[in-house]
């Protein structure tokens, strides 16, 4: 940037639509390179998030495994893995239970297409609303 100590009002007023033109250039290409560093390290962030969630899950099948033959030391091999298998399912039918009774929830919302029907009766002063 040059040296505008010497100029005068008239020409700095000139330049400064020019000036504010190269700021906010110069701030799109700032906020470009930021989302460029950003995206780039929540890329690899997330990466590293999916490699642990995939050991976690084989975590998990070794610990069902391990609860299996923690089992069989008590029951037979295959007892051990149906009473295990029971365990699983009753837990997923426990859990689709649940979430079937929210689905359940979704139609005892208020319409809105009715609403406004009885507001508008409200207007109208037809059908039953407080008054």
């Amino acid at each position: 940037m040059a040296d505008r100590s010497n100029e005068s009002l008239i020409s700095l007023i000139r330049s400064l639509p020019e000036l504010i033109t190269d700021l906010i250039k110069a701030e799109i290409e700032q906020a470009k390179t930021k989302a460029i560093h950003m995206g780039k390290y929540a890329g690899i962030g997330a990466g590293f998030f999916v490699g642990a969630l995939i050991f976690v899950y084989f975590a998990i099948g070794v610990l069902v495994a391990v609860g299996i033959l923690a089992l069989a030391l008590v029951v037979p091999p295959w007892l051990a893995a149906l009473i295990v298998f029971v365990v699983f399912v009753l837990i997923a039918v426990a859990l689709a239970l649940v979430g079937l009774s929210y689905f359940k929830k979704i139609s005892k919302d208020p319409n809105p297409v009715e609403s406004v029907k009885q507001d508008m009766d409200a207007v109208k002063g037809v059908g039953n609303y407080d008054r």
